[in-house]
């Protein structure tokens, strides 16, 4: 059995931004993750992608990007920037460690491993909100003969060379995704599409903007963004993409879907028929796909775009700290159990800024219970209490 006062849950930006936050008000902290590299979500995925949100809004607590990186970073520069910060911060990460289960034990928390059974008095699981791929259930979907995958396994387009392709899901990595295999040699690209997406074009103050937004009514702030959407995009009606009855800000706060955010190419790319929108799948068979709309289509492969969740379940589903969508009731930094924290749950623009601020916070709170609960044993033996860094 190993012993630790404070354990996070993922090397991702939540998760090491929280850590290093502890570290700075002198909490010794570990790190578990399932990888055997720090930013291992970011590491899998597709080749072309960028950041939504911009530089400025997208670091860590105390760590700007290299000079010269661009105003949305790619990939590849972020995997590095996390890497940089893990080692700068001279985190204690342990690799190669999954995280089984988590179970209420004495006067703080039993973590179930791959390599043993843990013990800490505060936890924060910070493990990602797109974490575990949704495979649509699709009747007919193991009969399907032809390659077929999640978006998450998609790294580029060169297995599709002059391919027909059947991209399922409107949304960031869909559109992207769909646009990646129509300009770079795919035959035919069509994208099934079951409710409108809310479309924001990508912009380097477009995080500014929504943050200032999403504190108006949801009602005001879908009105403006639905003006700025037909100013800069205009109606994409007649190729399938109708602006949705419900906004983003509507929909953020009902469901957590964040709006697709893209670049004018994309836009274009709809407007002359390069990606053409199709209506939802229905059912597969061995050789084709019957749409929503009755028609039937025999495309090459499939890649479904179909979004993540969570996949906290298995770890904390029995503590009653999940809502009826599998992510956390209080996923900001604050306690969702008495020390147990959920940080990086709550999609919002410029998401990997809010994650270095739910992680501060944490660390924060966490400081201080820890600095209090010390005082308190102090003086039951006698001492005088030491300050803590705060």
């Amino acid at each position: 059995m190993g012993e630790s006062r404070v354990i996070v849950v993922g090397a991702g930006p939540a998760g090491l931004a929280s850590a290093a936050e502890l570290e700075r008000r002198g909490v010794s902290v570990t790190v578990l993750d399932r990888a055997n590299a720090v930013a291992s979500s970011w590491r899998g995925r597709y080749d072309r992608l960028r950041l939504n949100s911009s530089r400025p809004f997208s670091k860590l607590p105390g760590e700007r990007y290299v000079r010269g990186t661009p105003i949305f970073p790619s990939r590849d520069q972020v995997v590095s920037y996390l890497e940089g910060y893990a080692k700068r911060n001279r985190i204690d990460v342990r690799l190669g460690t999954r995280l089984e289960r988590i179970d209420r034990g004495g006067h703080g928390w039993l973590l179930h491993t791959s390599a043993g059974l843990l013990t800490a008095d505060q936890v924060i699981v910070a493990a990602g909100y797109e974490h575990t791929p949704i495979m649509p259930d699709w009747p007919g979907r193991d009969r399907f003969q032809k390659p077929f995958m999640h978006a998450g396994d998609y790294r580029n387009p060169d297995p599709f060379n002059a391919a027909d392709v059947l991209v399922v899901g409107p949304g960031c990595s869909g559109m992207e995704i769909a646009y990646d295999l129509a300009e770079n040699g795919a035959g035919r690209v069509r994208l099934a599409v079951r409710t409108p997406p809310n479309i924001i074009l990508r912009d380097p103050a477009g995080p500014l903007l929504a943050n200032i937004m999403r504190r108006l009514p949801p009602r005001w702030g879908d009105a403006l963004i639905n003006r700025v959407r037909a100013k800069k995009i205009g109606d994409l009606t007649e190729f399938g993409l109708p602006v949705p009855e419900e906004g983003v800000f509507s929909r953020l706060k009902r469901l957590s879907v964040a709006p697709a955010i893209v670049d004018m190419e994309v836009i274009e790319a709809i407007r002359e028929g390069r990606i053409e929108i199709v209506a939802a799948v229905e059912s597969l068979d061995e050789t084709g796909v019957t749409l929503a709309d009755g028609s039937r289509i025999e495309p090459g492969a499939v890649i479904a775009a179909t979004g993540y969740r969570p996949g906290l379940e298995p770890l904390v589903g029995h503590l009653g700290v999940l809502n009826d969508r599998g992510a956390p009731h209080v996923p900001q930094g604050q306690e969702a159990a008495p020390g147990l924290r959920f940080v990086g749950y709550r999609p919002l623009p410029a998401h990997i800024g809010h994650m270095g601020r739910e992680g501060k916070r944490a660390a924060r709170e966490i400081a201080h219970t820890m600095s209090r609960t010390a005082s308190v044993r102090a003086l039951a033996m006698g001492r005088r209490p030491q300050a803590a860094r705060t």
